[in-house]
């Protein structure tokens, strides 16, 4: 297949499906993964799509949402990562909401683990996950049943969350922005992800480095909302990600920053080599502005103002790095 027809093919698949995972173009054009990010780079310098890391998506912010097929096969080992350690901020006998989404999902197999967990959503796919979980209840929304991303939506789903307080709030979304907060590309789950909110102390926004600086139609969550942000850590290159990221944290979000998978060569936290079957991971809590951690606050999300002057300092220097890229 010539060059012509493999991006034309790469474009047709995009715009069917909303995004695609470069695996899976690989597959259908017959070709490798490299040759097919060739392919999309030289189609996003025209115009005609966006990359995220894993796949390609629709240009532009303000599209229509993919289904879940697509999205699943996205950045799958850093919505693991993000799991992983948004998982820890879970407390045994807590009662939380979770939203509808692929990172979500992944959070809910690890809460699985948590006694005495109550759970409160309106996404089939987490409580899927949860189903068989002997010491976690689970709370479903009323609601229409949305196919695309298995979430359960419209008045009757908002309806049966008034009322409700829990101490969190776990969502993804399409997007994330300092300057608009979450926002997501359907109306009727962005108005269900409000209400999730409404019932929560805290919000903790699940979001893979590809969704920073993206903006989407419809907020959910604005900024000043927002009390935590799960994230991975961005490619060198990818400086729109790194820069939205200390502008979130500018603006008082407690961010903390997922290492690489654990099948990826590297390093704990000191320049330690990761010990066999441990998850090399690289947490980067960015110091906020505007809020103050308590003293309960779990390690991973601490602020620098309660570090000793050497770990600080350590941090300090994370963060200058992480602007620089």
């Amino acid at each position: 297949m010539f060059a012509a027809e493999r991006r034309q093919l790469i474009l047709e698949m995009v715009r069917a499906n909303g995004a695609v995972s470069l695996r899976e173009l690989a597959r259908v054009v017959q070709t490798s993964e490299v040759t097919v990010r060739r392919d999309v780079r030289a189609l996003e310098a025209e115009g005609l799509l966006d990359r995220r890391h894993g796949g390609a998506v629709l240009p532009g912010g303000f599209t229509r949402e993919s289904g879940f097929p697509q999205k699943s096969h996205l950045a799958t080992a850093e919505k693991t990562a993000i799991a992983d350690l948004a998982a820890g901020l879970v407390e045994e006998g807590e009662a939380i909401v979770v939203g509808a989404g692929t990172t979500t999902q992944e959070l809910a197999r690890r809460l699985a683990r948590v006694p005495g967990l109550t759970v409160v959503t309106n996404s089939l796919l987490v409580a899927q996950a949860l189903a068989h979980a002997n010491r976690v209840e689970v709370v479903m929304t009323g609601g229409t049943l949305r196919g695309s991303n298995y979430a359960l939506v419209g008045s009757g789903a908002e309806q049966s969350l008034q009322g409700l307080r829990v101490s969190r709030a776990f969502l993804s979304g399409s997007g994330l922005t300092a300057e608009r907060g979450l926002s997501t590309s359907n109306m009727l789950s962005a108005s269900v992800d409000r209400a999730l909110v409404q019932a929560a102390a805290e919000v903790v926004v699940l979001a893979d480095h590809g969704k920073l600086g993206a903006d989407t139609m419809f907020q959910t969550v604005p900024t000043d909302v927002i009390t935590h942000l799960v994230t991975d850590e961005p490619p060198v290159h990818d400086e729109r990600a790194a820069t939205e990221l200390q502008a979130l944290a500018d603006q008082g979000v407690q961010v903390a920053v997922a290492g690489p998978a654990a099948d990826d060569p590297g390093t704990v936290p000191g320049g330690e080599p990761a010990p066999a079957g441990r998850r090399p991971r690289r947490d980067v809590p960015l110091q906020s502005q505007r809020r103050v951690n308590s003293p309960g606050t779990p390690p991973q999300l601490r602020s620098t103002a309660h570090l000793a002057p050497e770990s600080a300092a350590v941090e300090r220097a994370r963060v200058a790095d992480l602007r620089r890229r």
